[in-house]
């Protein structure tokens, strides 16, 4: 096992050299030219605030260029701000903001313009922009309390920043919150759950922001989340609710997928050319549902299309217009499925063409600027002469602007000037200065005299000339100091003046002269070109497999130019060796002694020297030594010596030698064939035998030149395959069998073709193998035709009637006859379009959603082909209750054979339908029947879209609801029942009220006080009651006997009287242990009453706080975050000891690092520092900067 590559250094300078030939030719500094900016700031450039401001602006010209800026359109004076300087000969701005200058004041638009007496160039807009990270809006966070199973989604909503933050999700000790298909982050980097489980219950989901231009990190208040499970809910609810709010909580169902994002069924997207388009769907649902892409009407582009965050992002790189469309995610579980359509239209900022190009012209040349750019929509073009809109600009006689380009005609001295092209659309704009300069000028050469090149044999060798002049020179190479011009495909002429030899030879060895002239002047230069030999590994290091503690030796000799000097390198799994001792590097080895398991791997020698590279590379398996020697079972050696006896027409008697049987019995003997004639090479199977027998007799077919070969198979395997055995040639005969699978059928209505499979090779039985086809029409007293054609497997019949049947047979012939009489088989003539439409078509309405339609069947001849049945068109026209038309959605149903009926399931009530039927065959379908329209009838109407219960009092309550979002029907009334329920779970009296349909809202009046309430909703048409909705409500307790209940419990006489019995029962148990335990063990009771835990507080029965129905009181507290290890009394109220600017309100349990602004101070490297404690919580607390340091 080993690999050998070799690498010339040539091939790099290749690109090199490619790279520098597309570029325009620069002008030496010497000479007189018009500025060119070098550098510049980035178009939109967002600053940090605490630091200097930097606007690069750098340019080179002769004479050197001076610089201006203008800003917000106007010119920037910057002699007058003592807090900018400008960088000696450069343009560049430096504002000093670190001694007092602020960031804002400098906020806007820059453009550098660098001049000089032949032009000036501008940069870019820059706009200077500071970055900005705002704290968080400060807010109260209730506690989430959800469902198990239940969607749940924590908004992080963070404060708008520039640039935009990076958004993560951690808890209180810095840990990253585990994510999954059921739990993730959104791109706006909220997060969620499709279905939330028990163990998300938690105090500590904190949103971070980090802002990386101020290297600050943001944390929001952290959010709680309570997880009641179904087990545990009823529990929960009869210990913390009154007697009357007692209720049966639903056990946990699985429910379809739906969309938490993004809403709806479609959304539109636009997207810029050569950005990352990132698509979102985030699904709720339980089991949690799995997301699916796909792009309606294409596919996906392949190696630019990525899927993050388990599938729920879409990510396509480097977009274009192609992957405009429409991209559908499928959110799936096994209940059922949803989707969403997001429309990407790909726009695309201006984008080069053909970017305008620096122009040297001499005088009285003509010459061109042209400036192509391309973008959606398409950029408008505009031309700027020295940073001056050109319809404005000075006049130049030689000069024409035609739209994208600027032509030049016979140019002066003082033509020469910078000019500007802008292509912008709404999405941005380029903008490229090329300069026009005239200037005359001899040549001069460039590359140093006498550079010597050195490449390896074969390789492309590139001999650089690179030239100026004006007007532009011409380049001729010759080789040798007299030698003759060069020419010829063995050479290649680049326009920036190299030579290239494709293939360089030894005898491309020698000096190359290249000469430069234009009408000014001519002048040459010498280079000289060496070709040396390539290096190569003349002996290879080879797989090794060793001993455990044994010695092992690699070899890698080379062979090389004399000239170069190679270095040799050793490599172990493509890393250095190991620094060990035992490893020996000699001049044209390796050797490794004391050899461990961890030296099994792969060696590779590396030979480099300055022009090319080679290596070699084996693999070193180390085993251990065996401790007695084994038995060795192996596959079989081949068998040998075959023979060939008794050669007849049709059999052949073949013999061999078995080999050796390497310690397991041979158990069969596999004969394989070789036809030399028809497929030599390929081997077929012919027979097997058992591994006892050494003859065999085979059956030949006619016209084959066969060899013979024998396999030996053993437990262990197949031996390799014997030598062939001699050739034998069997004579020619008539075939023996016809072409199988005929068939015959019309591709057009006007022929009949026919088809069969072809007779392989040996089967042809001799030499010109050929099918003789025939075909008549049946039932028709008709002749056979016939056709002899090629050994081919298609005939054509053209001009036949449509659709009728033939009776057709293929027979085989050779030069030595017929083949026997071949069977019939039927086929048909083409089909065409079905001619009649199905008649007589009735409609049965069945129920409100299920029709049956029936129709007449079409006459067997105007099918004009296979009836393959009758397709049913079906559309809604409109509903009968909205009065309102939507887009058709043609429904078809397809029943098979020669049906004449068939029923329409899934119609929706109340609503107009049109339907006509056609007749399908092989072709098509025929013309459709007249429409015929039917309507459905009413139905019973789908639950109330809601029902919402509001503005609870003593004795009342609202109720809310949304008409059903399928009324089926008109509707003629609400029902609305309700019944009370007890602390027994028992219902009361059930009330029932009939309600106008016209009504959206009810209050109720005339109910008990603190008393549950079950309401069932539901809609009515003129069929019946539609399916109901429920829920449930509880009036608010009274306010006078809530004080009492509450009051009783802080009586001094109720006090007492509990401490009294409470000293009795301890009286009692201490007497009862002293009797039953006789000597001298103390009381301790006391010493734990004088310790008693001070967190334990008394629970209040009458409190009903839990979920939605916790008090009015409970809710004007303000709820702040309890010190770590705390108990949270049952009111669920805190006491306010601390200010509202405490940082508390910003996290809880974070002992780490703030500005003064409350933001953490971002810097990525950070020491703990000891805080004082407080309380029971730990002294120290990790600080969050150490803390992000391992994820973000």
């Amino acid at each position: 096992m080993m690999k050998k590559k070799s690498i010339s250094a040539s091939k790099a300078s290749l690109v090199f050299f490619l790279c520098q030939m597309i570029s325009a030719l620069d002008v030496p500094l010497d000479l007189s030219q018009p500025p060119t900016i070098t550098q510049q700031s980035p178009k939109d450039y967002i600053v940090d605030p605490r630091e200097n401001i930097v606007i690069q602006c750098e340019a080179k010209g002769k004479p050197p260029p001076s610089f201006s800026w203008t800003r917000n359109g106007t010119h920037f004076d910057i002699d007058k701000d003592e807090q900018v300087t400008m960088k000696p000969n450069s343009g560049t701005l430096v504002i000093n903001i670190m001694n007092g200058g602020k960031a804002e004041a400098y906020e806007g638009v820059y453009q550098c313009t660098a001049r000089n007496e032949r032009g000036a160039a501008i940069s870019n807009n820059i706009v200077i922009r500071p970055s900005r990270s705002p704290l968080w809006t400060k807010e109260k966070l209730e506690p989430n309390q959800v469902r198990e199973g239940d969607s749940l989604v924590l908004h992080c909503r963070p404060p708008v920043g520039l640039p935009p933050p990076i958004i993560f999700w951690m808890d209180n000790a810095f840990q990253r919150l585990p994510q999954s298909e059921r739990v993730s982050q959104g791109l706006n980097g909220d997060l969620y759950f499709s279905n939330v489980q028990p163990e998300d219950t938690r105090e500590d989901y904190i949103c971070y922001a980090r802002f990386n231009h101020t290297q600050t990190i943001q944390q929001k208040q952290p959010i709680s989340v309570k997880v009641f499970s179904m087990d545990s809910l009823n529990d929960t609810i009869a210990a913390n609710l009154s007697d009357t709010d007692i209720y049966g909580a639903k056990p946990v169902t699985e429910r379809p997928p739906i969309l938490l994002t993004p809403t709806g069924t479609t959304s539109n997207k636009v997207e810029l050319r050569g950005n990352v388009l990132l698509l979102e769907c985030i699904a709720a649902g339980l089991p949690t549902p799995v997301i699916r892409w796909i792009k309606e009407g294409g596919e996906l582009p392949a190696n630019r299309t990525f899927f993050e965050n388990f599938k729920k992002t879409l990510k396509i790189i480097d977009v274009s217009e192609a992957d405009s469309g429409n991209y559908k995610c499928i959110a799936r579980n096994i209940l059922g499925s949803t989707h969403h359509v997001i429309s990407v239209t790909v726009k695309a900022a201006p984008y080069w063409i053909t970017a305008p190009r620096n122009l040297v012209l001499s005088p009285g040349e003509d010459g061109t600027l042209i400036c192509r750019a391309n973008g959606n929509p398409k950029p408008s073009i505009s031309w700027l002469a020295n940073g001056v809109p050109i319809a404005i600009a000075p006049e130049d006689p030689s000069r024409k602007v035609d739209g994208d380009t600027i032509i030049f005609s016979a140019v002066q001295e003082r033509s020469s000037a910078v000019y500007q092209c802008n292509a912008s659309n709404e999405y941005g704009y380029l903008l490229a200065n090329a300069f026009v300069n005239v200037l005359a000028e001899p040549p001069r050469i460039l590359t140093p005299a006498n550079k010597l090149y050195q490449v390896i044999l074969d390789s492309p060798a590139l001999i650089d000339c690179a030239y100026f002049g004006s007007p532009k020179p011409e380049i001729e190479w010759f080789k040798g100091v007299k030698g003759s011009i060069l020419r010829g495909n063995e050479y290649v002429f680049h326009d920036n003046g190299t030579l290239e030899i494709p293939v360089a030879q030894k005898d491309s060895t020698g000096t190359y002269t290249c000469v430069a002239r234009n009408e000014l002047g001519k002048i040459q230069n010498e280079v000289q070109l060496e070709v040396k030999d390539p290096t190569m590994i003349i002996k290879q290091p080879e797989y090794k497999v060793i001993q455990r503690y044994g010695h092992v030796s690699f070899e890698c000799i080379i062979k090389h130019d004399s000239t170069l000097i190679p270095t040799v390198i050793w490599l172990k799994d493509n890393d250095e060796l190991p620094d060990d001792e035992r490893f020996l590097v000699g001049k044209d080895n390796l050797t490794i002694m004391n050899v461990t398991d961890k030296d099994d791997g792969t060696y590779t020698c590396i030979v480099n020297t300055t022009l090319d590279s080679v290596s070699a590379s084996a693999v070193l398996t180390v085993v251990a030594a065996p401790p007695t020697p084994a038995i060795i079972y192996a596959r079989p050696n081949p068998p040998f010596d075959l023979e060939l006896t008794g050669q007849l027409e049709r059999s052949i008697e073949l013999s061999w030698i078995p080999g050796d049987e390497n310690n397991s019995p041979i158990t069969s003997f596999v004969i394989e064939y070789e036809d030399g004639l028809h497929e030599p090479g390929v081997w077929h199977y012919q027979t097997e035998v058992p591994g006892s027998q050494t003859t065999v007799q085979l059956k030949l077919s006619p016209y084959v030149n066969y060899s013979f070969r024998v396999i030996a198979v053993n437990e262990i395997g197949r031996s390799q395959p014997s030598e062939p055995s001699e050739q034998y040639l069997t004579k020619s005969a008539n075939p023996d069998e016809n072409p199988s699978n005929v068939q015959g059928i019309g591709s057009e209505p006007d022929n009949l073709v026919i088809t069969w499979e072809s007779l392989k090779g040996f089967q042809s039985n001799g030499p010109g193998l050929q099918y003789k086809v025939s075909w008549r029409q049946k039932d028709v007293d008709d002749e056979w035709t016939s056709v002899v054609v090629a050994n081919v497997s298609k005939y054509i019949v053209s001009g036949t009637p449509t659709f009728v049947p033939y009776e057709i047979k293929v027979q085989a012939l050779n030069d030595l006859g017929y083949a026997p009489e071949p069977s019939e088989v039927i086929g048909h003539s083409g089909e065409d379009l079905p001619m009649v439409a199905p008649g007589n078509v009735q409609v049965h309405v069945i129920n409100s959603t299920l029709a049956k339609v029936h129709w007449d069947p079409v006459p067997l001849k105007s099918v004009r082909g296979h009836l393959q049945g009758y397709k049913v068109y079906y559309w809604k026209v409109q509903s009968l209750s909205r009065r309102s038309k939507r887009h058709i959605e043609k429904k078809i149903l397809t029943f098979r054979g020669n049906k004449t009926f068939g029923m329409l399931p899934g119609l929706e009530p109340y609503s107009s339908y049109k339907l006509n039927v056609r007749v399908v065959n092989g072709k098509g379908e025929g013309p459709a029947s007249p429409d015929k329209v039917f309507k459905t009838p009413e139905g019973v109407p789908s639950s109330p879209s809601f029902l919402k219960i509001t503005n609870p009092t003593l004795d009342s309550l609202t109720l809310e609801w949304g008409s059903p979002t399928h009324p089926n029907g008109v509707l003629i009334s609400y029902i609305l029942k309700f019944q009370p329920i007890n602390n027994t779970h028992e219902l009361g009296p059930l009330v029932e009220i009939r309600i106008p349909a016209n009504e959206s809202s009810l209050i109720l009046k005339n109910l008990n006080y603190s008393t549950r309430y079950k309401f069932y909703f539901n809609a009515q048409t003129s069929v019946g009651s539609g399916s109901q909705i429920t829920e449930e409500a509880v009036t608010i307790m009274d306010e006078a006997m809530a004080s009492r209940q509450v009051d009783i419990a802080t009586q001094g006489w109720f006090i007492g009287l509990m401490c009294a019995v409470a000293l009795l029962i301890l009286i009692l148990l201490i007497v009862c242990f002293i009797r039953r335990n006789k000597g001298g063990k103390y009381p301790v009771k006391e010493k734990e009453d004088a310790h008693a835990d001070p967190e334990i507080q008394p629970m209040k029965e009458d409190d009903g706080t839990f979920g939605e129905y916790r008090s009015l009181e409970s809710d004007a507290e303000d709820h702040k975050p309890l010190k770590k290890g705390s108990r949270t009394p049952s009111d669920r109220t805190v006491k306010k000891e601390d200010s509202d600017d405490s940082l508390v309100d910003y996290g809880e349990g974070v002992n780490g690092q703030f500005n003064e602004d409350g933001s953490f101070i971002g810097q990525y490297s950070g020491k703990k520092e000891k805080e004082p404690a407080e309380g029971n919580e730990s002294s120290e607390a990790p600080s969050p900067v150490n803390a992000m340091n391992s994820f973000v």
